[in-house]
């Protein structure tokens, strides 16, 4: 035939809707300042909504970009891999000569406070304790602005036997990514003869992503609901996993490390836990009780702070606060409860306002509130034997 008409699908990139802002967050990397992309100097935070935005905005993974720029490139990748609907904010900075990790506060402004998690990148600085501290300092400060989030920091590890083994020190916003690709892409950016310092790759876009794929209340190590899609998992001094005896990854995950770890009968790789630096006795040492916490704070606030200001009524006999002043308070506190336990973020809550409280002199009130957590079953165990009858 001499004339026709073909027509071809395309795959057009088109950013995914997802509600809510659990999913906002943003990732941090930290480059030699020749290698910040010429769109990052002047605006060092912008949205990245796709690969193909990215790649606009000079990441690429082109042989003939800096080995960083490509490390940056396969990082997105695998976040819109594992997250097509996340919401990203992209921040690249010249690696200081000491961090202070005050970028985290310049992403979170230009956000609008919006982000919930952000990873980092920092692949050619070696982890110390001082730099938890630092980032656990930035992040109370936003807290403190309203403006909470968790934060995965993916720092260079030279030697996983050297890693510290006592860095859980009250850190609950802060968790430490020490896993990186043994088989694919990573492995093959790690093994570059460009990365002759042997920089960390780590796998930290993998993590970020699950975590915003995650709802609050869940853990990212959950085996049905998250697979990291790799399947060969290595530590990011590039020690595959299945080469580390058993007990030194028991002696990594009770240092609070998070990493990626097989299981048998189960193909590909999953996350060990979901842990942060914070002491294992604290209710907030999992990254699910510190999101979930930080989604009922945010939402009290809303509904909440249209009351400031308002009229508290008293009983003119007893002095106490009239009934239907703390019922409307309480039942105001408990909007946002109340959509978390239909979503199954929480098991269970309460607000509760003591009437007797003299408002009149302080004109202050307090609402104490009780949240129930949704478990975790980080172990199960079953026994099994013969029987003669059952």
């Amino acid at each position: 035939m001499s004339t026709g008409l073909t027509i071809n699908r395309q795959n057009g990139n088109v950013p995914k809707s997802v509600a809510g802002k659990d999913h906002v967050s943003g990732l941090i990397a930290y480059l030699l300042s020749t290698e910040v992309p010429e769109a990052f100097k002047t605006a060092p935070v912008q949205g990245v909504s796709t690969i193909d935005k990215a790649e606009q905005l000079g990441i690429t993974a082109d042989a003939k970009a800096a080995w960083s720029i490509r490390v940056l490139h396969y990082q997105l990748s695998e976040i819109f891999r594992v997250n097509k609907g996340i919401t990203l904010y992209l921040g690249i900075f010249a690696k200081p000569d000491t961090h202070t990790f005050a970028e985290i506060k310049t992403m979170q402004h230009y956000a609008l406070g919006e982000i919930r998690q952000i990873g980092i990148w920092d692949g050619t600085t070696a982890l110390t304790p001082q730099n938890i501290v630092a980032i656990q300092k930035v992040t109370d400060g936003l807290d403190e602005e309203n403006a909470p989030l968790s934060v995965v920091y993916a720092p260079k590890v030279a030697d996983y036997k050297k890693l510290p083994a006592n860095l859980a020190a009250g850190q609950s916003r802060v968790s430490v990514c020490i896993a990186q690709d043994g088989g694919g892409t990573g492995a093959a950016l790690f093994a570059h003869t460009d990365n002759s310092t042997r920089a960390s790759v780590s796998a930290v876009g993998v993590m970020l992503a699950t975590m915003s794929l995650a709802a609050v209340h869940q853990c990212i190590a959950w085996v049905k609901k998250f697979p990291s899609g790799i399947s060969q998992p290595a530590l990011s001094d590039g020690v595959l996993v299945r080469d580390i005896d058993k007990a030194e990854l028991a002696k990594l995950d009770t240092g609070r490390y998070c990493f990626l770890i097989t299981h048998v009968g189960i193909a590909g790789s999953y996350w060990n836990d979901s842990h942060n630096m914070d002491l294992p006795t604290s209710d907030y040492a999992a990254i699910e009780n510190v999101r979930t916490m930080d989604k009922a704070v945010r939402g009290i606030r809303v509904y909440v702070t249209p009351e400031l200001g308002g009229n508290v009524y008293i009983d003119p006999v007893t002095g106490k606060m009239q009934p239907y002043t703390v019922e409307h308070l309480q039942s105001t506190a408990n909007i946002a409860l109340e959509e978390m336990e239909k979503a199954g973020e929480l098991s269970g809550y309460s607000a509760e306002i003591d009437p007797e409280q003299n408002v009149g002199s302080t004109s202050e009130v307090e609402i104490v509130i009780k949240n129930v957590a949704v478990a975790v079953a980080r172990k199960i165990r079953v026994k099994i034997g013969y029987v003669k009858t059952v």
